[in-house]
């Protein structure tokens, strides 16, 4: 079955820097969107970022744009979110996902449903 391992995550001071990985296996990604959502306490799971595994297509959440990057490595099998200028906000946990029958001629998708498979998440605390 689909494994997702995040990691990564950690304690980082506000404007500071951090790159969160998630391995992917159990199953052929090439058909692929990949997302990152977040969830801090006492707050709904929020859509992130994702990216269409054949050819790098990428959509962000408004409230990330400019700060947060979404990439991949094909060889590797392996997700990627950059994510600079953190705040206090920015903590929760993160959570990689995959959809992997995405249509591309599709919108990409941001609803947690579109998302078939989810790793355990890796905990982001920003501190001020």
């Amino acid at each position: 079955q689909v494994q997702l391992i995040e990691s990564g995550g950690g304690l980082v001071q506000a404007e500071g820097s951090l790159r969160l990985s998630c391995a992917a296996s159990g199953a052929t990604f090439s058909t692929a969107a990949m997302g990152w959502f977040r969830q801090a306490p006492g707050k709904e799971r929020e859509f992130i970022a994702t990216i269409w595994w054949n050819g790098g297509n990428t959509y962000y959440a408004d409230s990330i744009k400019g700060r947060f990057t979404i990439s991949k490595d094909n060889a590797k099998n392996t997700v990627y979110l950059q994510m600079n200028s953190l705040k206090p906000e920015d903590t929760a946990v993160y959570y990689c996902a995959v959809a992997l029958y995405w249509s591309p001629h599709a919108p990409l998708p941001r609803r947690e449903v579109d998302y078939g498979s989810w790793g355990q998440g890796t905990q982001v605390t920003v501190s001020s």
